[in-house]
């Protein structure tokens, strides 16, 4: 059995359905602060191949909470998201991110070495690189994190080094680029509160009586003035991590992959995709650059292709339409007061 932290959340979820389709039983670990029950219910049901979802409602910052599931199940092996991760909120106030990130996920390799469970995956960010020094950027990067939530990721990274070395915990560390899209049967999907990820943003847009989608800064020194992002599906993520997990079981060493595209889409062209997507047209209203963001973040992923066999499958429009069906489900959902 597969432990899945924050698998009530949006890329926890989607990491649970690829999971089940690939012969596991999970176990979801959640504390619901920004998973929702509505999504536990609706993974409980999918019942892919037969295979068994059970739920724990538990924090990682309460030990004997985490203790308990090991006590309860037979845990194979851990896939870890459970984390706070918006990086403005980690600059105002780093305790936050620092007890929750760090210290939960402390809370949980004590856990596992106690039951000996020596393999996890690990869900990382490329905000551990920091302002780009050359693009597209590899995993020999320098990683200088410019904010508290990357800071909080490095140091968990470096923390599994150190448990690798000491304990023979293994694990396989996964940094995410811009994650889009939602699960192709529009069954889960993302649902944050607020929403600061530009494709639901702009999503957003096209209810709600047409509100105005802000677009901070034009005069980058990109192709067209705008931010250019790497943007990665959410299923194609998914697969990667399916994959890190059999890495592991193979007897792979404790490593690091980015997952990204390989290419990068600029704020004005994803714009222009979901207005194609939605076959509607968006009200924009141009506002100064936001501090601190990069013109250009682009991922190498060539590391994550040749070792463990995983490439992106998805287009941005791909990713752009599922996004904009489940935010149309959601939306219709939450005015009834029901999720599906």
């Amino acid at each position: 059995m597969i432990l899945v932290t924050g698998g009530a959340g949006y890329i926890g979820s989607h990491n649970v359905i690829a999971l089940l389709d690939a012969g596991y039983d999970v176990v979801i670990f959640d504390n619901l602060e920004l998973g929702h029950i509505e999504t536990v219910e609706t993974l409980k049901n999918i019942n892919s191949n037969g295979r068994v979802v059970d739920f724990v409602k538990g924090d990682l910052q309460n030990l004997v909470d985490i203790k308990s599931v090991f006590e309860k199940h037979k845990i194979d092996a851990v896939v870890h998201f459970a984390a706070y991760s918006q990086v403005a909120e980690s600059v105002k106030n780093p305790q936050k991110y620092y007890f929750n990130n760090v210290y939960g996920t402390l809370n949980l390799l004590c856990a596992m070495l106690e039951n000996n469970v020596k393999r996890i995956v690990f869900s990382s960010t490329a905000a551990t690189y920091g302002e780009p020094v050359y693009v597209p950027i590899d995993e020999k990067h320098p990683q200088m994190p410019i904010n508290t939530y990357g800071k909080t990721k490095l140091m968990i990274e470096n923390i599994m080094d150190d448990y690798d070395k000491a304990y023979g915990l293994r694990s396989v560390r996964l940094r995410y680029f811009n994650v889009a899209g939602a699960d192709s049967q529009n069954r889960v999907g993302e649902w944050h509160e607020p929403e600061t990820h530009l494709i639901p943003n702009i999503l957003k847009s096209t209810f709600s009586g047409g509100k105005t989608f802000q677009m901070f800064g034009t005069d980058y020194p990109t192709k067209d003035g705008t931010c250019v992002r790497d943007y990665i599906n959410v299923e194609d993520l998914a697969k990667a991590h399916v994959l890190a997990l059999k890495y592991l079981e193979n007897g792979g060493r404790t490593n690091f992959f980015n997952l990204g595209t390989n290419e990068g889409n600029s704020v004005k062209e994803v714009f222009s995709s979901c207005e194609k997507v939605t076959e509607k047209e968006i009200s924009v209203e141009i506002k100064p650059r936001r501090e601190g963001d990069p013109a250009t973040l682009i991922a190498d992923n060539k590391k994550a292709k040749e070792d463990l066999g995983w490439s992106p499958e998805r287009s941005l429009e791909e990713s752009i339409l599922t996004a904009y069906n489940w935010e149309d489900k959601l939306t219709k959902s939450i005015k009834i007061g029901c999720i599906k």
